[in-house]
């Protein structure tokens, strides 16, 4: 059942990371105006970046449970739970809760740790 919970993490990791991505750049980029056009596209790539580690993150915790090292699946979850927790601080706090985002990265962080 651990097993599960960390994959499902990674799941829902994955999810939120790929929504993020598609969000940024069909809803929040079209609709801002950032000078010079060279800052623009340095923000555009910081954003995505982010939706690579996140994905990359959520590889992780998928592959987690088929590692033979007791030590790597501990650090591999407790690693990720602080940079889910703290993206999900960040969003409530930047949106005052009225978002979703924050609760799918917080869900993360309880099957992940639920997991471990």
């Amino acid at each position: 059942m651990r097993d599960v919970l960390r994959q499902c993490s990674g799941l829902a990791a994955i999810a939120a990371a790929l929504i993020h991505g598609v969000i940024g750049q069909t809803k929040v980029f079209p609709r801002i105006t950032i000078e010079p056009q060279r800052l623009r596209t340095l923000l555009r790539l910081v954003w995505q970046a982010s939706t690579v580690a996140w994905i990359g993150g959520g590889v992780l915790l998928l592959a987690a449970p088929s590692m033979s090292s007791d030590q790597a699946r501990h650090w591999i979850v407790a690693t990720l739970a602080c940079v889910f927790a703290f993206a999900a601080f960040a969003n409530a706090w930047a949106t005052r809760g009225k978002h979703f985002g924050w609760m799918v990265l917080g869900a993360v962080v309880v099957m992940a740790v639920a997991g471990y």
